[in-house]
C-alpha cells in the first residue's frame, strides 16, 4: 500500500489566505472592468449631452442678439419720434411767440399811433391858437395904426 491518502491536502493557512485574496483580486478586476463601461457610458452620454447644449447656445445667443437689436431700434425709434414732439413743440412755441410779439407791436404801434394823432391834434389846436392869437394882436395893431393915421 502507498502513503498517501486518498483525503484531499489540507491547505495551510497562507494558502488560505493566498487564494481569497487571489478571488478578491478576480472580483475586484471584473467589478473595475464594470465601472470603466459604466463611466464610458456616461462620459458618451455628457458629450452628447453637451453638445447639444453647445447647439442650443448660439441659437439663445442669436434670439439674445435679436432681442437687444429690436430693442435697440425701439429705443431709437422712441429717441427720433420724442426729438420730433420736441422740435414740433418747440416750432408751436416758436409761432405762439412770434404771434405774441406781433401783437404786442401791434399794439404798440397802435397806441403810438393814437398818441402821435393826440399830440398831432394838441399841436394843431395849439397851433390854430397861436395863430388866432397872432391874428388877434395884427388885427389890433392895424386898428391902432388905421386909428393913428
Amino acid at each position: 500500500m502507498s502513503k498517501k491518502s486518498t483525503k484531499p491536502e489540507e491547505k495551510g493557512f497562507f494558502e488560505k489566505v493566498k487564494e481569497t485574496i487571489e478571488e478578491l483580486w478576480e472580483g475586484t478586476k471584473d467589478k473595475a472592468e464594470d465601472i470603466k463601461d459604466i463611466a464610458e457610458e456616461k462620459f458618451d452620454d455628457v458629450k452628447k449631452a453637451v453638445v447639444a447644449k453647445k447647439k442650443a447656445a448660439p441659437r439663445k445667443a442669436n434670439a439674445v442678439k435679436k432681442a437687444v437689436a429690436n430693442k435697440t431700434a425701439d429705443a431709437t425709434t422712441q429717441a427720433k419720434a420724442g426729438s420730433k414732439k420736441v422740435a414740433t413743440a418747440a416750432k408751436a412755441n416758436t409761432r405762439d411767440e412770434a404771434t405774441k410779439a406781433k401783437k404786442a407791436a401791434a399794439g404798440v404801434k397802435s397806441k403810438a399811433g393814437s398818441n402821435a394823432k393826440v399830440v398831432a391834434a394838441k399841436a394843431q389846436a395849439t397851433a390854430t391858437q397861436a395863430k388866432k392869437a397872432a391874428t388877434g394882436k395884427t388885427d389890433s395893431t392895424k386898428k391902432k395904426a388905421a386909428a393913428s393915421h
